[in-house]
């Protein structure tokens, strides 16, 4: 199986359309909350600093994330840990939205980004500390190919952590994979996208070679974000529908659809891994 598209047509709308729903950094996947009065922005933050302490970052490492989206990763690495970062995104508006927002925090010789498909992309061998695929697997059909190339970019003892919605199980995959909400977000929003279960990820780590340091269930977390994000859309609504008439009821739709499987169908899980050979 292929990629089916050369970009994503969710990814690639206007980055007002985020703007609106998202926290102040864009950050387009599940956030850590600690207490009940924690803002989503806050939330974020501190997933994004529970990220850097699974890979063990101290300062000054080179970074790579795979899918990096609106740049909420590497520009808050390059920000508070000097990171040097890489980003790659099939979405061109992406870049331009990391490219100005890297000028403005003055970070750009710190943010790089590169337009295309990680597993098309040649990337020097051992080149970086640390690797992240933040809900962007999904999108990418050959799992095995993916870990491969994680591990052959990594240094020795370089840490890959990737999170990612799953089915819960192999048998809920076979029973909601072609139901009519899998296919809406399928067909409807990504063009592109296939949840596995756990195990796949953890298999293909393994037989790529990787150790498995740490598995995190952030089910419960991503359930609060998204709550978060479908009030955002609710009082956004009519700004969002200004890119497109009946643009916040679909994104509503999305979200909820998303929000309905957890624990049932779907979890949250985040992988940690170790290159350590």
């Amino acid at each position: 199986m292929t990629v089916t598209a050369d970009t994503n047509q969710h990814y690639d709308l206007d980055p007002d359309i985020f703007g609106q729903f998202l926290d102040p950094l864009r950050k387009y996947s599940s956030a850590l909350y600690t207490s009940d009065t924690d803002t989503l922005e806050q939330a974020q933050r501190t997933k994004l600093r529970f990220v850097a302490d699974r890979l063990g970052l101290r300062g000054g490492e080179r970074l790579l994330d795979v899918g990096c989206g609106w740049g909420s990763l590497i520009l808050f690495m390059a920000e508070e840990f000097g990171c040097d970062t890489l980003g790659i995104s099939p979405a061109p508006r992406q870049h331009e939205y990391i490219a100005e927002q890297a000028a403005a925090r003055g970070v750009a010789e710190r943010v790089h980004t590169r337009v295309g498909h990680f597993e098309q992309l040649d990337l020097p061998h051992r080149s970086v500390d640390a690797v992240t695929l933040l809900g962007s697997i999904v999108h990418m059909p050959d799992l095995g190919e993916v870990f491969r190339r994680a591990r052959a970019v990594l240094r020795r003892g370089g840490t890959l952590y990737v999170s990612e919605s799953c089915f819960r199980n192999a048998s809920a995959r076979t029973a909601f994979d072609s139901r009519g909400g899998t296919e809406f977000v399928r067909e409807d929003i990504f063009g592109w996208g296939d949840l596995r279960p756990l195990s796949d990820l953890v298999t293909a780590a393994e037989d790529a070679g990787f150790s498995i340091i740490a598995v995190d269930d952030l089910t419960d977390h991503y359930r609060r974000t998204i709550d978060d994000w479908i009030a955002n859309v609710y009082a956004s609504a009519d700004r969002i529908d200004a890119h497109g008439p009946g643009l916040a009821a679909k994104l509503r739709h999305y979200l909820e659809i998303a929000n309905a499987g957890w624990g049932y169908t779907t979890k949250h899980y985040a992988l940690t891994c170790r290159n350590a050979r």
